[in-house]
């Protein structure tokens, strides 16, 4: 995975009204730590910053962060977000070694169409990333789950799904990652016909006898 260079100015004081003039002046407040070194806080470029964090990589991206002057390789973390006005308002800079694994969450990427849902099934997600161990260079853009042979009331767990090489999955092997299941509109429909015709039964069972009296009542 190829680095993306940015560089973090040190800032002076902390509180809400430095984040704020930070924001007016296009920058993001931010703090790098990791390592064994204290925290520093710094500001870096907003629009650098959002180039830095679109790549393939999404938010797991290797960055090479410049301070004083000084490279350091990066990731993101804690990444806050004004979502109303699209901006990033915080991110916080976890320092990582080449030689030394880090645990990360990765996303789950779905691949294929399932033959279930063809035939009317709907595929139900129960988790969207998976919990890895690698080292920073080896963190994949995302893990495959192949949904090509699932049918309607099959699923896949995470012991299905591949790690990329040099990754190791942490997330439980047993947890389910996606399923494909009836559509509850057609479950409520199906139990509601259950009903209907559970009720229709007793209903012409009592309707017999009162017949059976009426055609008697008659013939004397």
């Amino acid at each position: 995975m190829a680095e993306q260079k940015l560089v973090a100015e040190k800032r002076e004081g902390t509180g809400k009204g430095v984040a704020r003039k930070l924001r007016a002046a296009g920058r993001v407040p931010a703090v790098v730590y990791g390592q064994g070194r204290t925290a520093v806080p710094v500001s870096v470029d907003s629009k650098d910053l959002y180039h830095v964090l679109h790549t393939r990589a999404g938010a797991n991206v290797l960055v090479d962060l410049v301070v004083d002057g000084k490279e350091n390789l990066a990731m993101a973390r804690e990444i806050q977000r004004d979502h109303i006005r699209g901006q990033f308002t915080h991110v916080d800079f976890l320092i990582v070694s080449r030689t030394e694994k880090i645990a990360i969450e990765v996303p789950i990427r779905v691949i294929g169409e399932a033959p279930g849902v063809k035939a009317g099934g709907v595929l139900e997600h129960h988790l969207w990333g998976l919990h890895v161990e690698c080292f920073p260079g080896d963190v994949p853009e995302g893990i495959d789950a192949d949904v090509s042979e699932l049918a309607v009331g099959d699923s896949l767990k995470v012991s299905d799904l591949v790690a990329p090489e040099g990754a190791v999955i942490l997330t439980p092997a047993d947890e389910s990652v996606l399923a494909v299941v009836i559509p509850q509109v057609r479950v409520v429909e199906e139990v509601a016909a259950e009903v209907a015709e559970g009720e229709a039964a007793p209903a012409e069972a009592a309707a017999a006898p009162a017949e059976e009296a009426a055609e008697e009542g008659g013939e004397g």
